[in-house]
C-alpha cells in the first residue's frame, strides 16, 4: 500500500546518517511525517519544481499552527506538480504525436480535418484543395497530433488549429504561465546544455523538432535506449544543420537528379520512363544513406525498387553509364540471348568508388517486374546470401535498401509479410532501409480510397520500425533523415522507414494525362517551383553558393548528358547482360553446355552419411522415443544397402556438403516435415531449446547445412529463397510447400521471376521446389500441386517428343540447356538424389520443381538399393518396366 511504501522509504532514509545528501523534499516529508502530520500535508515540492522567484515557507513542525501551514504550502505545491507533470505531458504528446502537426506535404493537400469540404462532397475552389486522412480522435492534438505536420511540398494538406491554445486550455495552464520556468525531465533533450526552461521556449522547441518538415514516430518502440537514441537525434539544439561544403554537395546532386529527368524528357518527350519528377530529392537521399553506410564498413548494398525512378536511381546513384542506359530508348535489338525488358524494369551490379569515402562498395540493383513489392523477399533473400557467404554475421558489410511507393507499400500483403522475416534467426538481414516515395497517389487512386490506416507506412509499427515522414521539398530535412536512418541501421541491426512526402509532377506515366482524376491536385502542382529551384535560390540568398556556381553546375551536367547521347547514337548492339543483377564470376567459364558429370557417389560415402544420419545423438541427449525407432530403422536399411525417401535426401545433401556444397532447406515444418518423414533437427525431450542437427556433423571440413522452419508465409519464402539461390551457383536452395497446393499463394514468384526471369533479365537460378502432391486424403487443399499449371508455364514443344533412337546425352543436355525450368516427379528414392545432385552437377542452372509423394515416403516397396546411387550412376528422366512387363511388346 501507498503507506506502507512510505513507511519503508522513511525507514532507509532515516538510517542515513547525513541527511544533506538525501532528497530534500524527502527530508521535509519525512521529518512533517514524524511530527505527525498527515502523509498527504507532510509533502514539500522540491526546489526545482517551483516556479520562478517563488521560495517555499519553512514549516515549523513543533508549532500548534503547523497542519494549518501544511495545508496552505500543499495546495501550492500540488499546483507545481500539475503544472510540471503538465508541461511533461505536453513534451510526451510531442515525442508521440508530433508528427501529426508537422509540415510534411509539399502540396499541403492533405488536412486531419475529418469534415474537410472534399471529403463530404462539397465544391472546392482549386485555391483550396483538401484531403483527409480516416481519423478519428477524441482531442485532436493529443491524441492525433502529428497529423498536421508540414509535410506536403503542394500545401494541399493543411490544418487549421490553434495548439497553444488547445495545450494550455487541456492542461489547466494560462498565458501567463508561459513565461514561467520549468525544469526539463530526462526524457528530452531540447534543452542542450539547458536543464531549466520558460514554457514558452519549451514549446518553441518541440514544435521546431517535431511539426516542422520532419515528423517522427517512435513512442511505439518498446526499448528505451533505442527511443532516448531517437529523441537526442532529433531534439539536440541545432543537430540538423548541415555545413557549407555538405550544402554544395546536395545541391550538386540534386542538379543531376533534376537535369537528367529533364533531358530524357527532352530527347524522349513520347517515351514511357516513369521519371522521378516531384521527388528529384530521392538521389541525394539514397546517396546520404551509401555515404553512411560505406563509412561505417558496408561494402555491398543490396537494392529493390519498383519502376518510378529507376533509371535516374541506376544513372546517378550506380553510375551506370548513361550510353547504356540511352541505348534502352533505341531500335537496337539485344545482341544476346533473351527477350529483354521494359527498360524500367531492369537491374544491375556495379563496383564503384564511393567519393565521399574514397572507399569501393558494390551497388547491385535487383530486376523487378510490374507487380512492385514482388521483388521485397527477394532482395532480402539476396541481401542474406551475401552476408551468409561473406561470414558477416551481424549485418555489417552487406545491407540492404527498399524503395517503396506509397500505394503498393499499403496496399501489398507481401510488404507484411516480408516485415515478419526482419528479426528471424535464419532470414534476417540486421536492418532494411526503407524508402517510401509517397507521391500521394496511386495510378489514378487517391489515398483516401486506397488505404485504411492514417499513413502508408504503418505496417512497419508492427516489428517497431521507427517512421521518419519528411517533406520532399526540404532537401536538408532529407539528407538528415537518411544519415540518421543509416546510423539507426548500423547501430541497432533493424530496419526503420523513411517516408519521403512528394509530389508526381506528370501522369503515372509521362503520357499520362493527370488532370482528369486529380483536377485540383494538379492545379497546383502546375504552379509548383521545383524543389532544385527553391533549394538553388535557399542557399544563394543564404550566401552559401553564388549564382555563377549554380549555373556551372547545370552547364557541367548538361554537357556530360549531351556527350553521352551522342556515344549512344553510335551504339551498334547493346546486350542484355550489361543489366544483370546477379552475376556469377567464373561460373561458366569454359565448360560445355552439353556435358554433365555422373551424380552417384561412392558407395563408402553413402554408407558414412546414412550412418551418421541414423545415429542418435553423442552423450546424454535425450531424443523422443518414436524418434530412435525411426533411426534404428534407417540403420537397418543401411545395413540392407537399401534407402527409403528420407535417407536418400539426407544422402543426397550429405555427399554436396561432402563437395563444399552449402545446402540450405526452408519452408513450413521443414525441419521435421510435413508427414514426420525427415527429422533433420533432434529436440532434447528434457532441456528446452537444445536440438542436434546430424547432418551438421558428417565431416569435419564439410559445408554448412542450413534448414530452418519459416513464418507461415510462401510468397515472401519463396522470394526470399530464390533471392538466396541467385547469389551463388555453387549451392543447393530448396522451398518446401506444407502442402503442394499452397504453392499458389506465391504464384507472382513463380510466374514473374522463376519461369521468365533467365528470358528476361538473363538471370539464372538452381532453385528447388519441392510440392508435396497426391490424391491420399486431406480433402481439396491438400491433393495436387497442380502439375498442369507449372506444365503450362515451360516453354519446351509439349506435341514434339523424339523416338528413342534420338535421345542420347547430347540430346538431354540441349533440352535441359533450352527449356525454362524443370519440372519432375520422381518415383524412386534414386530418382530423388540423382535430380538433386544434377542440380549442382550441371554447368547451367535452372529452376526445378518437384512434385514430391505423401504416402510414397514409407511405402515399403518405395526403396532403392545402393546400386542405384553409387559412382557412375545418373538420373534417368524415363524409368523402362523391368521383369515380365518388359516382355510385352505393347509397352514399347
Amino acid at each position: 500500500t501507498t503507506g506502507s511504501t512510505h513507511r519503508k522509504r522513511y525507514r532507509e532514509l532515516s538510517s542515513i546518517h547525513d541527511f544533506d545528501n538525501t532528497v530534500r523534499s524527502w527530508d521535509a516529508f519525512f521529518k512533517s511525517a514524524s511530527a505527525g502530520v498527515q502523509p498527504g500535508l507532510a509533502y514539500q515540492s522540491p526546489p526545482s519544481l517551483t516556479s520562478s522567484g517563488y521560495t517555499l515557507p519553512a514549516i515549523d513542525i513543533t508549532s500548534t499552527t503547523a497542519l494549518a501551514q501544511t495545508s496552505d504550502v500543499s495546495a501550492v505545491g500540488h499546483r507545481d506538480i500539475d503544472d510540471h507533470l503538465s508541461v511533461q505531458a505536453i513534451i510526451r504528446s510531442y515525442q508521440v504525436r508530433g508528427h501529426l502537426v508537422a509540415k510534411l506535404d509539399p502540396l499541403s493537400i492533405t488536412s486531419a480535418n475529418i469534415h474537410s469540404p472534399l471529403h463530404s462532397g462539397t465544391p472546392s475552389s482549386p485555391q483550396v484543395v483538401l484531403r483527409t486522412h480516416k481519423l478519428v480522435y477524441n482531442s485532436p492534438y493529443l491524441i492525433r497530433g502529428h497529423y498536421f505536420a508540414s509535410l506536403d511540398p503542394l500545401s494541399i494538406n493543411v490544418t487549421n488549429f490553434d495548439r497553444d491554445g488547445a495545450w494550455l486550455k487541456v492542461h489547466n495552464l494560462e498565458e501567463k504561465d508561459m513565461d514561467r520556468l520549468f525544469k526539463l525531465p530526462s526524457t528530452t533533450f531540447i534543452g542542450g546544455g539547458e536543464s531549466i526552461l520558460p514554457l514558452r521556449e519549451i514549446l518553441k522547441r518541440l514544435e521546431d523538432v517535431y511539426c516542422q518538415h520532419i515528423g517522427v514516430e517512435y513512442m511505439f518502440i518498446n526499448n528505451l535506449e533505442q527511443c532516448q537514441w531517437i529523441r537526442e537525434k532529433f531534439e539536440t539544439p541545432k543537430i540538423t544543420q548541415l555545413s557549407v561544403e555538405q550544402k554544395r554537395t546536395l545541391l550538386a546532386r540534386m542538379t543531376r537528379s533534376h537535369k537528367f529527368e529533364e533531358f530524357l524528357a527532352k530527347k524522349w518527350s513520347s517515351e514511357k520512363r516513369f521519371g522521378l519528377e516531384g521527388c528529384e530529392v530521392l538521389i541525394p537521399a539514397m546517396k546520404a544513406i551509401i555515404d553512411y553506410s560505406s563509412e561505417a564498413g558496408i561494402e555491398s548494398i543490396v537494392m529493390g525498387m519498383p519502376h518510378r525512378g529507376r533509371l535516374n536511381v541506376l544513372a546517378n546513384v550506380c553510375r551506370k553509364p548513361l550510353e547504356q542506359i540511352f541505348a534502352q530508348f533505341s531500335s537496337l535489338e539485344p545482341a544476346d540471348e533473351g527477350s529483354g525488358d521494359v527498360k524500367y524494369h531492369l537491374g544491375m551490379s556495379h563496383e564503384r568508388l564511393n567519393r565521399v569515402t574514397n572507399k569501393n562498395i558494390k551497388l547491385a540493383v535487383v530486376a523487378n517486374p510490374s507487380h512492385l513489392e514482388a521483388c521485397d523477399p527477394i532482395v532480402e533473400g539476396k541481401t542474406k546470401a551475401e552476408q551468409f557467404y561473406r561470414g558477416d554475421t551481424q549485418g555489417k558489410k552487406v545491407m540492404s535498401i527498399l524503395l517503396h511507393g506509397d500505394a503498393a507499400f499499403a496496399g501489398q500483403g507481401v510488404v507484411y509479410e516480408t516485415f515478419h522475416l526482419s528479426d528471424l534467426p535464419d532470414y534476417s538481414t540486421h536492418g532494411t532501409i526503407h524508402i517510401v516515395v509517397n507521391n500521394q497517389i496511386g495510378f489514378t487512386t487517391d489515398p483516401r480510397v486506397a488505404r485504411s490506416s492514417p499513413y502508408c507506412t504503418d505496417v512497419a509499427r508492427v516489428v517497431n520500425a521507427p517512421i521518419f515522414h519528411v517533406n520532399a521539398d526540404d532537401p536538408e530535412a532529407v539528407v538528415y533523415v537518411c544519415t540518421v536512418a543509416a546510423e539507426w541501421r548500423a547501430k541497432f541491426g533493424k530496419d526503420c522507414i523513411i517516408d519521403l512526402v512528394c509530389y508526381r509532377r506528370n501522369g503515372h506515366n509521362e503520357i499520362d494525362e493527370p488532370m482528369f482524376t486529380q483536377p485540383l491536385m494538379y492545379t497546383k502542382i502546375r504552379k509548383q517551383v521545383t524543389c532544385l529551384d527553391q533549394y538553388a535560390r535557399k542557399l544563394v540568398d543564404e550566401n552559401s553558393v553564388s549564382e555563377s556556381f549554380v549555373e556551372e553546375l547545370n552547364d557541367k551536367y548538361d554537357a556530360i548528358l549531351t556527350e553521352a547521347y551522342k556515344n549512344a547514337e553510335k551504339e551498334v548492339k547493346m546486350y542484355n547482360k550489361d543489366w544483370l543483377d546477379s552475376p556469377w564470376s567464373g561460373f561458366f567459364g569454359t565448360r560445355s553446355e552439353l556435358k554433365c558429370d555422373p551424380t552417384g557417389a561412392p558407395e563408402e560415402v553413402l554408407k558414412h552419411i546414412g550412418t551418421q544420419f541414423s545415429t542418435p545423438p553423442p552423450g546424454n541427449f535425450k531424443i523422443h522415443p518414436g524418434i530412435k525407432r525411426i533411426l534404428k530403422s534407417r540403420l537397418e536399411m543401411i545395413e540392407n544397402r537399401s534407402v527409403d525417401w528420407a535417407l536418400a535426401e539426407a544422402m543426397a545433401f550429405g555427399s554436396l556438403l561432402k563437395e563444399g556444397i552449402h545446402v540450405r532447406l526452408s519452408g513450413q515444418d521443414v525441419e521435421r516435415g510435413t508427414f514426420s518423414h525427415r527429422h533433420h533437427v533432434l529436440h532434447h525431450q528434457t532441456i528446452d531449446k537444445t536440438t542436434y542437427r546430424p547432418l551438421c556433423h558428417l565431416y569435419p571440413d564439410q559445408a554448412p547445412y542450413t534448414v530452418c522452419n519459416s513464418s507461415l508465409s510462401e510468397y515472401a519464402v519463396l522470394g526470399f529463397e530464390l533471392g538466396f539461390s541467385m547469389t551463388n551457383p555453387n549451392a543447393l536452395v530448396i522451398w518446401e510447400a506444407q502442402f503442394g497446393d499452397f504453392f499458389n499463394t506465391a504464384q507472382c514468384i513463380i510466374d514473374q521471376f522463376i519461369s521468365s526471369g533467365q528470358a528476361k533479365w538473363v538471370r539464372q537460378s538452381g532453385l528447388v521446389l519441392l510440392l508435396p502432391h497426391g490424391m491420399e486424403g486431406m480433402g481439396p487443399e491438400h491433393s495436387s500441386a497442380r502439375p498442369e499449371r507449372f506444365l503450362q508455364l515451360v516453354n519446351s514443344e509439349s506435341e514434339q517428343f523424339p523416338v528413342n533412337s534420338q535421345i542420347d546425352e547430347d540430346f538431354t543436355m540441349k533440352q535441359l540447356h533450352d527449356i525454362n525450368m524443370i519440372v519432375a516427379n520422381c518415383s524412386t528414392p534414386a530418382s530423388y538424389f540423382h535430380i538433386l545432385r544434377r542440380q549442382i552437377a550441371l554447368p547451367f542452372r535452372k529452376p526445378l520443381i518437384i512434385f514430391s509423394p505423401k504416402s510414397l515416403l514409407r511405402h515399403p516397396e518405395a526403396k532403392s538399393s545402393f546400386d542405384e546411387m553409387t559412382a557412375e550412376t545418373q538420373f534417368s528422366p524415363i524409368l523402362p518396366d523391368s521383369g515380365p512387363a518388359a516382355n510385352n511388346t505393347q509397352n514399347h
